[in-house]
Order: structure tokens, then sequence, then C-alpha cells
């Protein structure tokens, strides 16, 4: 700990930011002295427990009080805010792990992999949009991005190339190692992609790139947002996971570490055409066998069922599945197959990435467990088939709106173990609270077309 504070001094830090990730999948913390990083690596920092979304703590008594107790191994100093640094912390009360604790989640899959002696490696594909807001209304903050397709659009990228370098560098100060940038297919949407790491540090990862980018855009008088779906005629933004499995430790120095998903020849000679092993279809199988309750995870919002629909939009695609499928290098269904790895494109922008990493693995393990086979492939644009001649495939269609697929994660025992008692109860109690008050909110669009209709 000595050690650990004298750098950071040494990188002119006089404050941590001791955070923490609620069940929404919003960073959450308090700021402490560099002087007291003793107290929050061992005993953590309190918070009031019911205070905290998700937490399901009571209001007094020893359990209501939320220890952060911080990861010495993520503390990074922030090159946006000079003197602050971030430490990661695991949830803690009356002194044990916090079942609830999103990061606490994660952690348990990420032992029943070990105890496999495998680890999971994620490339995690944030979408967000830059907006403004203008009379009640919000747009995107380059008023000139107005092409219907503009997918790598180099034009309004350069724009923003203020914010955007700024992103970049500050991800890469705190040691990120940021893959490309680009402009989406929606007006006012770009991606930022990292490069492959162990699962629980992908997560940390997304929630440090969140905090930078909400901090950088605001400066810039812009709203950095990670909502599903914004703009109703326009694609929304995903957040797709790149997944491979691995043997050996995480932090392998000797280069033992091999990529189970890669598959070989009987002789042992890698496979070079072939997609993927035995065991990464067994994995791929999990995902897809349980997609109707990770899709609760995955696409937590009333909004992101919005994306999840096959239809025109001003590009020509929404780009994100509805169908329960897997192809090879097919990005019109939820599992892309590629050669040692598959692309899980269910995720959007507002899923809490511990959750729907921890929902992944166990789903993932479920199929090795069982050996399962993983569905024929699909070679087809899912998006240009009749929804009459994707059901005579035999292919499922995902849950249509928030309601359904907390229903299937609730009949998931899988999933819900995975989660534990109080986290599930917390997070179907407070997202069928928001499918209901979506279902009773009046719209425009209703009063539009109803006020004066009958």
């Amino acid at each position: 700990m000595k050690d650990l504070r004298e750098r950071l001094a040494a990188q002119g830090v006089h404050t941590l930011i001791a955070q923490f990730t609620d069940l929404h999948g919003v960073a959450r913390g308090k700021f402490v002295p560099l002087a007291h990083l003793d107290d929050l690596l061992t005993d953590g920092v309190g918070f009031s427990g019911p205070s905290i979304a998700g937490s399901g703590l009571p209001r007094c008594g020893p359990r209501s009080e939320y220890w952060g107790r911080g990861a010495a191994s993520t503390a990074t100093a922030l090159p946006w805010l000079p003197g602050y640094a971030r430490v990661v912390c695991d949830g803690f009360v009356a002194g044990e792990p916090f079942d609830a604790c999103p990061r606490q989640v994660l952690r348990r899959q990420v032992a029943r992999l070990a105890a496999q002696g495998w680890h999971l490696r994620t490339g995690v594909e944030p979408e967000f949009f830059l907006l403004r807001q203008s009379n009640g209304r919000w747009l995107p903050a380059d008023d000139a991005d107005r092409l219907d397709k503009p997918s790598y659009d180099l034009k309004s990228l350069p724009r923003q190339r203020g914010f955007l370098q700024g992103l970049q560098q500050a991800l890469e100060g705190c040691g990120l190692d940021v893959l490309q940038i680009d402009h989406e297919d929606a007006r006012g949407q770009y991606e930022v992609n990292f490069g492959h790491d162990e699962v629980l540090a992908s997560a940390d990862h997304l929630m440090l790139f969140k905090m930078a980018a909400h901090a950088l855009a605001e400066a810039q008088g812009m709203v950095f947002s990670m909502m599903p779906k914004p703009f109703a005629n326009q694609p929304g933004s995903g957040m797709h996971f790149h997944v491979s499995l691995w043997n050996g430790p995480v932090h392998d120095r000797h280069g033992n570490a091999r990529n189970l998903c890669v598959p070989h020849h009987p002789d042992g000679a890698v496979d070079s055409r072939g997609l993927l092993s035995p065991l990464g279809r067994q994995f791929a199988a999990g995902v897809l066998a349980h997609s109707a309750g990770l899709c609760a995870l995955a696409a937590p919002t009333v909004n992101s069922y919005k994306r999840l629909t096959v239809g025109t939009s001003l590009s020509g695609t929404t780009w994100a599945p509805a169908y329960i499928a897997q192809g090879p290098n097919n990005r019109t269904a939820l599992v892309r197959t590629l050669h040692g790895r598959i692309e899980w494109r269910l995720p959007d922008a507002s899923a809490n990435p511990y959750l729907a990493s921890a929902g992944l693995i166990a789903a993932g393990l479920d199929g090795i467990a069982r050996q399962l086979e993983l569905p024929a492939a699909v070679d087809d644009d899912l998006f240009a088939l009749r929804l009459d001649q994707v059901r005579e495939r035999g292919i499922a269609l995902l849950p249509q709106h928030l309601g359904e697929a907390l229903d299937a994660l609730a009949a998931d025992p899988v999933l819900c173990g995975a989660l534990g008692e109080t986290l599930t109860a917390q997070f179907i109690a407070l997202k069928r609270d928001e499918h209901v008050q979506h279902a009773r909110h009046v719209s425009d669009w209703e009063l539009d077309r109803y006020a004066t209709m009958f």
C-alpha cells in the first residue's frame, strides 16, 4: 500500500474515487483523500445500503451499511481529471462479499471458470450517441450529421475529433488498448473498440470508458448517451461482446495460455478454415439455449426492445438481432461465429457489463456441462426473411418486450443461480416496475392517434 500511495502521489494524485457499479450499470462512489488509501483497500469505505439501487438492504441494523472495498490493481490516475485516481470497489456487507454486488456476481462466475483451469476473454464494442437538447427535443450534437446512411462517414467523424481524440488519449492514458473508433449507422452515433482482456477487467474498462466519455462530452456541451434506441427511425446502440475461452492463468507470462475455442485437425494442427472447437461450440450452444433469459440482462430497459426488431431504418437495417440463431460471419444472427471466437450481438449499450458477462459465462458453462449441440448454422440474411420463413426453419424469436424477458429470466434456474437469490429478486422487481410504468404511460403518439379518432 505504501508503494501504491507513493506512486499515485508521484502522479499528482491527491484524491481517490472509490467507484462501484449499481444494479443498473451506473457508476457510483465517493471521493476519498489519498491519505486514506489503506482504509479503502482493507475495510473499505461505507455507503448507506438502502440508498443504492438494487441493493435490497434495510434502513437500519448491521446489514444497512454497504462497504466498497477497493481492488489495488485497479488504481488508475485519470488524465481527464488531474489529481484524481479511480479505484474499483467490490461490495461487502457485514464483513462478507455482498451477493447482490454486480462485480461480486461476476467474480463468482470467474471463480467457476478458474476451478476448471479456464478464463474468459472478452472484447467489448460499445456504441453511443452524442446528443444535445433543443426546445425540449433530443438531437444529434452535430447539426451537419444528416446522412441517411452515415456509417464510416469521414465528414462527420472529423468534426467530433476533439471529443474522440480526447477520449482515446484519456483511455490510453489509463492503460486501455483502443483499437479503433468509427461513426456508426445512425446520426450522431459512434463506436469505440477495445482490445480483448480477461472478462472482469473488460467490465472494469467499460465502466471507466463511460466515466471518461460522460465527463469529456459534458465539458464540450454535449450529452454522452448509451440509451439503446433514442431515435425511432434509426439504428440503436449495441454493445457486442467478442468472446473466447482460454486455459491457464489470466496473466500468463510464459505464453502457455491457449484459446480453447480454436478448432484443430485430428493430427493436432490448427484448423485455420474452421470456426469453433467442440468446446467452443458447446459454449455457444449454451448461450443460445439461454438467450430468452439472457435478454433481460443484455437488453435491460423498455427502450431496449425498440432496438431488438427487424425492420427498415433510414440506413436500411437495424443491425440488432431478433432471432435466436448462429451463423458464420453473419451479422444478422444473435451469435456471429468466427475463427476461435464468437461475437455475442444481443447486448445493448444499457447493459450492466458485470451482469451480462456473468450470465454469459453461466449459460456457456451450462452448454459445456450438458454437451449441447450448436444449432445448424444460418447463412441467410435473417433480416430479409419473412417471419413465417424463419418459423419454418425452427428459429425462435427473442422476447418482444421487457416483461417477456423477465418472465424468461425468472424461469431460468441457471441464470437465477448465477445472479444469486438477492440480486435476482431485486433485478426482477425493479425491472417489472419499469415495465409497468412504461405500459401505463400515455405517449404523444397515442394522443395524436386516438384523441379525436372515436
